[in-house]
């Protein structure tokens, strides 16, 4: 029997949707949708309506929602069905019907050519998707078809509508080859198909677009027509002709876009380079356009030179190395390198006054790459050639980058100038890249210019010139090594001597001064000319970005240099910071600074330092210590507690060794007694426990806290050992009364560095042991709410296990509980709580022979932990996080393969288990699989990845493209 519910909308508002998918509960739902003001029930509809679309009554009301009487927006939902059905569920339609649904479908576009266009394109495209399916069998000559049907005189459709919706359906052809959802073999039948279909087409788009009686609507639909096919990756000569005529059709302004498109299409697609002819013929129809894009740019018209722009840059851009072949042409292609160079420097500022320069941009890399790609001979000839166009580059460019007047700039909105910082940022790395062609030279251009324009007493100089000057510099010397350069030196010498009125200048020198920061610790003679400047420029909260970012890489890459200018550092830092003139992140920046700055003084030295630098700090903080808990004073409490972190991030006092990125982390001793950072942490150390006793329950405080001590463990390594108990005993209280997950990431810290010290074990064991008996009482109460608590647990856990497996020996650790608990997380929706607990295990299992309590676990839970792997896999798991179950299952096979080989036949036994999709071979198949491999792990993902896309009815579809 029939299954009925209510009809959408037949019983008010929130009624509940029906599947009774008849003509009338289409409406009403159409109906719902587009008018009901309620956002739940329009929801509803939609739902409702696309299951109708994809049940099999769709046949039978599509038809029906099509009929003359009906709206448009019902009219449009039957096409749209209509498409759905024979694109998506085209094995459902008999072959006996095949003929009368083509029959039918050009039916019904022959009457909507004079009637609604978007149903139309719908019909449109169900037709095209029939073809497509159809094509070649048992539609040998589809395309050839259509043009004759819709080319016969007994139609009741006047020639025009008729013209117009045969161009239509010939347009939305390949576009939907393009998405079509074939299997690849028959892609590349329906492509050969078509591409031999073109032949029934171009001549018809010929004589269309050449027909002096044309009108301008049937013109327009034939160059999107003809820039649909090029798609398909059509012989560029079988083109040449419907590419002169889009050429011509550039002088008609209702056609310049369309035309545009279809050229930029045609010789963009990646085929065009086997036509070298072709391409040679193109470049004086190019050249031809010139004449039209200097009229265009002086008359204001940005959507005409766009237009021939974006032309001139997909033949150079597309096809340089092709015609940089041509060796005998060599003149004509250098012509369309200078019309691109126009559109380069084209006058007006960006993205204000042209909107086109941008576009040419990767056409300098891809010419440089192809000329630098020549054998030496041939690069020699080419780079005699392009040397001086790629010096005249410079030039635009660097005139292209300046800023518009104050005044003009204050105009500007804040869109335009993000758009024009960004433009900025492109230019740089084009500068940076044409270094490579122009080497030293490039330097010694820009500062020879800027030498010029700083002495010149003839004139006086904008400091938008000397801004892209110096902005030129600093975009090589960024990236590029200038330490050899003969002219840093000179150049480090101009800087004083520019007159700094504006605050993007500042900004430049400051990044500029930034940029040769490792160029001035090889040369620390030179540090007094500009350090004054920076420090200056410190006391100025517009420069607040430049100025705290050069301080740091000067501090980072000199610090040895600088203890004679340390105090003075020092000193004007300590009055900015304590004025507030910069942002929350430029003060933790700061304090990085300062902390490479005091890691070349003297211990006592440093101390000194740390005492006037942080005391205001602990006295402000020992005075919020003692308030009563609010926002506002929690706010300071965590710019005081970041402040000390920054610093304590940079300050070390001894040398890493080279290979301090090795597991063992090791550095040299400090030969001058005590580390400052440990002194400090000591004395304020109560205080920091007496913060957090008031903030336990703030998570954000806690963070804060953890992060001074993680920071001060990474940086100072063996050095923090004096604290290790203390901070183990703090991290147990914190954790046992409020669990955090900052918590249990600086344990997982303290586990790395100290745990396999004997002297450090006992506390670090017992923190160790805490946490998890705490985390446990957690899962107990419903672990849901806090994954980020079982992300970082898990995390510990597997690195107690890298670390010191010896802490799993423990009689107190409840190793089968920790195993259950890993169990569950494996099954919750957040993926980084997932891939930790995957991890967890792939440490874990190797573990079975050594750790007794663990292989005894594994033993009884096992085969727990196999059926929530396969249910993973079978589709509970998110696809992306396939790889960390393989290595599960890789881990178990290589060191557990007797139980393994047991459980799995067992698990997969259940009919539907772990997919209702999968047939007893395919899990036969994939147990042996697994089995059999126990050396290879990337053979094993992928197994896993296909058993997956089983599990999912995904297999051999086209969701697995990407897969």
């Amino acid at each position: 029997m029939e299954r009925r519910e209510e009809q959408p909308g037949a019983a008010g508002a929130g009624a509940a949707p029906a599947l009774d998918f008849t003509v009338e509960n289409v409406e009403k739902a159409l109906h719902q949708l587009y008018y009901d003001p309620n956002i739940e029930n329009k929801n509803l509809a939609q739902k409702w309506l696309m299951q109708a679309q994809v049940s099999p009554q769709a046949w039978h009301f599509s038809w029906q929602l099509l009929q003359p009487d009906k709206v448009p927006e019902i009219q449009y939902f039957g096409a749209s069905a209509l498409h759905i059905k024979i694109s998506r569920y085209w094995s459902d339609i008999p072959t006996d019907q095949y003929e009368s649904l083509k029959a039918q479908l050009f039916t019904q576009i022959t009457r909507f050519a004079s009637g609604s266009k978007i149903v139309l394109t719908r019909l449109c495209v169900a037709l095209a998707s029939l073809a497509l399916s159809m094509m070649p069998d048992a539609w040998p000559c589809a395309v050839a078809d259509m043009v004759r049907l819709f080319q016969a005189e007994d139609s009741p459709v006047d020639g025009q509508g008729r013209c117009l919706a045969l161009l239509e359906l010939l347009t939305v052809l390949p576009e939907e080859f393009q998405t079509s959802r074939l299997p690849q073999y028959r892609k590349g039948l329906v492509r050969a198909s078509l591409a031999v279909e073109c032949g029934a087409v171009f001549p018809l788009l010929e004589q269309l677009l050449q027909q002096p009686s044309s009108p301008s609507c049937v013109r327009q639909k034939v160059l999107k027509c003809f820039s649909s096919w090029v798609q398909l990756e059509v012989p560029l000569q079988d083109c040449e002709a419907l590419i002169q005529a889009a050429f011509a059709a550039l002088q008609d302004s209702e056609l310049f876009d369309s035309s545009v498109e279809a050229i930029v299409n045609a010789i963009s697609q990646p085929d065009a380079q086997r036509y070298v002819n072709t391409l040679l013929k193109l470049i004086p129809l190019v050249l031809g356009l010139q004449e039209q894009l200097r009229q265009a740019v002086q008359n204001g018209d940005m959507e005409t030179s766009h237009g021939i722009c974006r032309i001139a840059v997909a033949l150079g851009e597309n096809h340089s190395r092709a015609l940089l072949d041509q060796v005998e042409h060599w003149q004509s292609f250098l012509a369309l390198v200078n019309m691109i160079m126009f559109c380069t420097g084209i006058p007006g500022h960006y993205p204000v006054n042209e909107t086109t320069s941008s576009l040419t941009l990767t056409f300098w890399y891809t010419l440089q790459d192809d000329i630098l790609s020549f054998e030496a001979e041939k690069q020699a000839v080419y780079q005699q050639v392009y040397r001086p166009v790629y010096f005249q580059l410079v030039d635009v460019l660097l005139h292209k980058a300046q800023f518009p007047s104050d005044e003009e700039y204050g105009f500007w909105s804040s869109d335009e100038k993000e758009q024009f910082r960004i433009y900025r940022v492109d230019i740089s790395d084009t500068l940076m890249y044409v270094y490579e062609m122009l080497g030293a030279e490039l330097l010694s251009n820009l500062y020879d210019k800027l030498g010029r324009l700083l002495t010149s007493s003839e004139e006086p100089y904008s400091w938008q010139h000397t801004e892209a000057l110096l902005y030129g510099f600093q975009s090589i010397a960024e990236t590029i090594d200038v330490n050899y350069s003969d002219v840093v030196p000179g150049l480090i010498g101009l800087i004083p001597r520019i007159s700094i009125s504006n605050v993007q200048l500042a900004d430049t020198v400051m990044f500029t001064i930034g940029a040769l920061s490792e160029w001035l610790a090889d040369h620390p003679v030179m540090i007094n000319s500009v350090l004054p400047l920076v420090l200056h420029a410190l006391g100025n909260p517009e420069l607040s970005v430049s100025s705290v970012s050069t301080l740091k890489k000067i501090c980072r890459e000199c610090k040895y240099d600088l203890p004679p200018y340390a105090a003075n550092i020092v000193a004007v830092s300590q009055d900015v910071l304590m004025k507030q003139i910069h942002k929350t992140s430029q003060c933790m920046w700061l304090m990085q600074a300062l902390g490479f700055l005091l890691s070349a003084l003297q211990v006592e030295e440093i101390l000194k330092n740390l005492h006037s630098l942080i005391s205001p700090y602990i006295q402000q903080l020992e005075k919020l210590a003692e308030e009563i808990p609010n926002p506002s004073n929690k706010l300071a409490i965590v710019h005081i507690l970041g402040l000390l972190s920054n610093l304590f991030t940079t300050l070390d006092v001894s040398h890493h060794e080279d290979d301090h990125e090795g597991p063992e982390l090791r550095k040299l001793p400090v030969p001058q007694g005590p580390n400052p950072v440990v002194v400090v942490l000591q004395q304020v150390f109560q205080l920091i426990q007496k913060v957090l006793s008031k903030w336990l329950n703030d998570a954000q405080v806690v963070e804060a806290v953890c992060a001074i001590f993680e920071k001060s463990v990474k940086t100072l390594l063996d050095d923090f050992a004096p604290m290790v108990p203390q901070l183990c005993e703090m991290l147990g209280r914190m954790y046992s009364t409020i669990p955090q997950a900052s918590a249990l990431d600086l344990t997982r810290q303290l586990v790395h560095i100290f745990a396999h010290e004997p002297a450090h074990f006992p506390p670090i064991e017992a923190l160790f042991l805490l946490v998890t008996s705490v985390t446990l009482t957690l899962f107990q109460q419903g672990p849901r709410d806090h994954p980020d608590i079982v992300d970082s647990f898990m995390q510990l856990l597997a690195q107690a296990l890298k670390r010191k497996p010896d802490l799993f020996l423990c009689e107190r650790l409840d190793v089968k509980a920790v195993f259950q608990c890993a169990v569950l997380a494996l099954k919750f929706p957040e993926a980084p709580t997932v891939k930790a607990s995957c991890g967890f295990f792939t440490e874990l299992l190797p573990r079975c022979g050594e750790v007794e309590s663990v292989g005894k676990v594994v033993q009884e839970d096992g085969r727990m932990l196999l059926i929530a792997v396969l249910e993973a896999i079978g589709g509970q798991a998110s696809r992306s996080l396939m790889d960390c179950f393989a290595d599960i299952l890789f881990a178990l096979n290589k060191h557990c393969f007797s139980l393994l080989s047991m459980w799995i036949k067992e698990a997969l036994q259940p009919p539907g288990f772990p997919s209702a999709r999968l047939s007893p071979e395919q899990k036969d198949t994939f147990s042996q699989q697994i089995l059999r491999e126990r050396v290879n792990k990337r053979r094993v993902k992928e197994m896993v990845k296909e058993f997956t896309l089983l599990c999912r009815g995904l297999h051999g579809t086209d969701y697995t493209a990407d897969y």
